[in-house]
């Protein structure tokens, strides 16, 4: 064993988790290594090579707005762009996007290969160095060690991986790459409880051999738009996506080969997606469907793999080709990967603080897959923090958490840290109790002041995020001070806009309260300043939902009183005779560090709350009393 260098922090893996992470702590002034099992796969998008949908894009946006990498990398390796949810309201609109994953991969190494303060190395890590419960290197296969401060795990779906397809079983990771398969012990012997989960993919198919001309064009949005704040908002679309579906012939062929299912037979072990869900899956709980929508969707503009979305299956590869050739579109279809289900380890989240940092190691943070998540966005968001986190504490600073009434990278950690998760996790916007106040177009307002004040966003970014947040007070004070009367001049204004006659003096604020009136068509009629888009979009949300915000910001306010009473860190749950059993069971083992996040922890009662809130005046009375002896 020779120790071959020295670190602030070591990255344990090259995702989207590992990415983020190494960016944050690497740009925070850490000196960082990044080690990866193949650096040919820096930034692989194993599954749907896409970004953002419903709760994903407020991720990729929020990630953005502190300074991450996620939504520079996607406007620039953008397919196709399009925003979902349109008929709904602003708190759900979701933006989407198809990358080309080869384009996506080598551009994030670019910036990572480019990045000061970061090294990025080819290693297979064998073991975790601990020392009186304490994180102090890692060790490699070869037998080298390098040495830190703080280690963040960023493994994916890699510890112990196992391919599964059909009868056939083997060791490995996400399309072919080797497993760490010896880590996994390290963990559990430094005292770390793991869980087993399973992940799938579609088969991937050639696109020559498709009848696009039988299934429905999708294209992208033609209106100008960007995960970025920082990106240019322009129509990005160069490659068109197809909508098919299966029949009842595909579903027959799926239920007769359901003994062949590793999913039925018990091949597979460990707990699969709920909200993704394989097609075995599917035909079995909805077995009243008639069909199943299916995207087909570009990998790349240099290559012919089409990805089916919809379709993951770890079904034998005769039964694949079977059940795709009864799909209208892929008669002729041929497969160049087939689908396959994927069983991993990953830590319990329950034993993190909202850091991301392990309770039972100092210095040992995790992030993404690693903490029984899925999806690359809610890993990102993840490695994002447990960077600037690892950093911070190399620094001696304290841990940057974010509330779930501040963002949604608040909810995804609050929800796995305090709940945890007994299937793999997915952000949805139902997650949230604040979405109102947590959309997507809103990210830069709630966040990059912070990111500014933790040293993470740029000086260029943080002055255009200035100058938006200023147009949008001068936007909105001009509105309020325009004042439009009843003249016979101005009805006929409003009706040349479509909105109705007013019978008293108002403001063209209150005029943009109105559903079917814009900014932009009050500027048609009034003396109004041109605005940016993104600025225009802000205000008139910000208007026509004025009292909804406002109630929202209540609810925030009183959620805050409880979020503030921080529990002390020496408090003994099993002493408090007025708690439940189960509550002090729960209370011991998550350590909540709020009133407000003991409130959320399943099995914690309102009247458990109310017990502790008079344990802890109880103990500010003693304190207080103290303090005047």
């Amino acid at each position: 064993m020779f120790v071959v260098d020295t670190y602030d922090v070591i990255i344990i893996g090259a995702g989207h988790a590992g990415c983020e992470a190494a960016l944050a702590s690497a740009r925070l002034g850490a000196r960082t290594l990044m080690a990866t099992l193949n650096l040919d796969n820096i930034a692989l998008m194993p599954c749907n090579p896409a970004v953002g949908g419903p709760g994903k894009s407020h991720l990729v946006r929020e990630i953005d707005a502190l300074g991450g990498e996620m939504g520079i990398n996607t406007d620039k390796t953008c397919l196709q762009m399009r925003m979902l949810n349109t008929g709904k309201g602003p708190a759900v609109y979701s933006l989407r996007a198809q990358s080309d994953k080869k384009l996506y991969q080598l551009t994030m190494t670019k910036t990572l290969e480019n990045q000061e303060n970061l090294d990025v190395k080819q290693l297979m890590i064998t073991d975790l160095l601990v020392e009186d419960n304490k994180v102090v290197g890692v060790r490699t296969e070869l037998g080298e060690e390098y040495r830190a401060s703080c280690v963040v795990l960023a493994t994916g779906t890699y510890l112990k991986g196992k391919i599964i397809i059909g009868e056939c079983a083997y060791s490995g990771g996400p399309i072919g790459q080797r497993s760490a398969e010896d880590l996994s012990g390290s963990l559990v012997q430094a005292g770390l409880k793991l869980m087993r989960f399973k992940t799938g993919t579609p088969a991937r198919v050639d696109r020559r051999t498709l009848r696009t001309h039988e299934m429905k064009i999708q294209e992208g949005d033609t209106d100008g738009h960007a995960f970025s704040f920082l990106s240019e908002r322009k129509n990005r679309n160069k490659e068109c996506c197809w909508l098919t579906f299966t029949n009842e012939e595909t579903h027959r062929i799926i239920r007769d080969n359901l003994d062949r299912a590793p999913m039925c037979n018990g091949m597979i072990q460990g707990i699969g997606p709920r909200y993704c869900p394989s097609i075995e899956s599917k035909i079995v709980r909805f077995a009243d469907k008639k069909r199943h929508q299916l995207f087909i969707e570009p990998e790349g503009e240099m290559t012919e793999e089409m990805y089916v979305q919809g379709m993951s299956t770890s079904l034998p590869i005769d039964v694949q080709y079977e059940f795709l050739r009864t799909i209208p579109g892929l008669e002729d279809v041929k497969i160049m990967r087939p689908g396959y289900a994927i069983e991993y380890d990953c830590l319990d989240p329950t034993q993190l603080t909202p850091s991301l940092e392990t309770k039972k190691i100092s210095g040992l943070f995790s992030a993404g897959q690693a903490n029984g998540t899925s999806g690359y966005e809610e890993a990102a968001a993840q490695g994002l923090i447990a960077g600037i986190n690892a950093a911070r504490k190399v620094q001696g600073k304290d841990a940057f958490i974010l509330t779930r009434s501040e963002a949604y990278i608040g909810v995804l950690i609050d929800d796995l840290v305090t709940k945890g998760t007994n299937e793999p996790y997915r952000m949805m916007t139902s997650r949230s109790e604040y979405r109102l106040i947590l959309r997507q177009d809103n990210a830069d307002l709630r966040l990059t002041q912070k990111g500014y004040d933790l040293g993470l966003v740029t000086q260029e970014r943080y002055n255009c995020f200035m100058q938006k947040k200023q147009a949008i007070e001068a936007g909105l004070a001009v509105l309020k001070q325009l004042s439009v009367t009843p003249t016979k001049a101005n009805q006929e204004k409003l009706q040349s806009i479509g909105t109705a006659p007013i019978h008293t003096g108002l403001t063209a604020y209150d005029l943009l309260r109105r559903n079917e009136v814009t900014y932009e068509k009050l500027r048609q009629i009034f003396p109004l300043e041109p605005l940016a888009a993104d600025v225009c979009e802000e205000i008139e949300i910000m208007v026509k939902y004025e009292g909804y915000i406002g109630r929202q910001l209540e609810q925030v306010e009183k959620m805050n009183r409880l979020e503030q009473k921080l529990m002390p860190a020496d408090i003994v749950y099993a002493d408090i005779d007025t708690l439940s059993g189960e509550a002090r069971q729960k209370l011991d083992a998550i350590r909540p560090r709020s009133l407000g996040q003991a409130s959320r922890i399943s099995g914690v009662s309102p009247a458990d709350i109310t017990a502790l809130l008079i344990v802890l005046e109880q103990r500010q009375r003693e304190d207080k009393q103290h303090v005047s002896d």
